[in-house]
């Protein structure tokens, strides 16, 4: 395929191009023969997707199209016999949801205190594409019940706040730069109602000064600093649970700052600048969870609040209901289902689709 399909593109196509991860698999479709490309499907989040497509002169067109999934729901309780992580993956098959639920509550309860025979219940969400979890599940609520008391957890907007509506600490990141504004917010898609197309930005963009000091969000090890695309100057640091940070458009890194280094929470990596496709000095921070790109605001510390007002009312609303099934699968003792058994989508592959990652 033409270089030249990706050098014609606009600058936010360019940066979107930068997200595309090794191991994420991708299709192909080619002639008859095996020896042309006909269509190419790289997706870049769990919502979009590059599309590549041969016309019949034999031009290529790139557009992001939405990805199909099929969004499951199951709700279920479970006794702890060994452990939350362990009792999850043996009644589930699934990993990641166990890895969910106890990341949910690593800072709101101490796990040593379970006891054999006390209960957790769990109700989340999750997308499959072609008959495997697609992106990471989603813990709608939870709740441990423990012989002295019962702890609940609610997903309300991207956090997480117990049963009186106070959102739980659990933040592992801070905010990678201080006094500056919020100039472009994440999303994974949107539909643009001018353009007539997909957008998507991964990532939040800080807008500051030429030369603004840029902070490590958390403990980590940078594994990538150099040029990248339409990134510019980039820094990656991948950190603890699957994390990994990334810092673009940099106008020059702190002295010292290579890959393999350590750097710790709150240490000067780097300073703000416009490097790469931008059009102004700002930091493009991206944050993603087992290469998955995710919405940095839900997860960055700025102030622990409570709900307030209408926010408050609705939350009530949400938590009456959720309390309500979580307490009826307890009662019941609602066994999950299996990864293995949740419904797949029934897709048309012939011999010239092939995949790669």
């Amino acid at each position: 395929m033409p270089q030249s399909l990706y050098w014609n593109l606009d600058k936010d196509d360019k940066e979107l191009c930068e997200e595309i991860r090794a191991g994420i698999p991708y299709y192909t479709m080619t002639d008859d023969n095996g020896t042309v490309i006909e269509q190419v499907l790289i997706p870049i989040s769990d919502e979009l997707q590059i599309h590549l497509k041969r016309g019949r002169k034999g031009e290529y067109t790139f557009e992001m199209i939405p990805v199909i999934y099929q969004k499951v729901e199951d709700i279920f309780a479970l006794p702890v016999e060994r452990s939350p992580y362990l009792d999850i993956i043996k009644a589930t098959n699934n990993p990641l949801l166990a890895h969910a639920f106890v990341d949910a509550f690593k800072k709101s309860f101490d796990f040593t205190r379970l006891r054999k025979g006390e209960k957790i219940a769990i109700a989340y969400e999750e997308k499959i594409r072609l008959g495997h979890p697609w992106g990471l599940p989603v813990i709608k609520a939870a709740t441990i019940h423990t012989r002295r008391k019962k702890t609940w957890l609610f997903r309300f907007g991207d956090r997480y706040y117990n049963e009186k509506g106070r959102e739980v600490e659990g933040f592992l990141f801070r905010k990678p730069v201080n006094h500056v504004r919020i100039t472009s917010r994440f999303t994974l898609r949107r539909w643009h109602p001018i353009l007539h197309r997909y957008r998507a930005h991964l990532g939040v963009d800080f807008g500051g000064r030429t030369g603004t000091p840029i902070y490590a969000a958390a403990d980590g090890r940078i594994i990538f600093a150099g040029r990248l695309g339409g990134y510019g100057n980039v820094i990656k640091i991948r950190h603890r649970d699957g994390f990994m940070t990334l810092y673009a458009h940099m106008h020059k890194f702190r002295r010292g700052m290579h890959k393999g280094k350590y750097v710790k929470k709150g240490q000067v990596i780097g300073y703000i600048g416009s490097t790469g496709m931008s059009t102004g000095p700002h930091l493009h921070f991206g944050l993603y969870k087992n290469g998955r790109p995710i919405n940095p605001l839900g997860v960055i510390k700025v102030t622990k609040k409570s709900l307030y007002g209408k926010r408050r009312k609705e939350f009530i609303r949400y938590e009456k209901s959720m309390k309500k099934r979580l307490e009826k699968a307890v009662e019941s003792n609602k066994r999950p289902k299996k990864l293995d058994d949740l419904s797949r989508i029934d897709y048309c592959v012939d011999d010239n689709t092939s995949k790669g990652g």
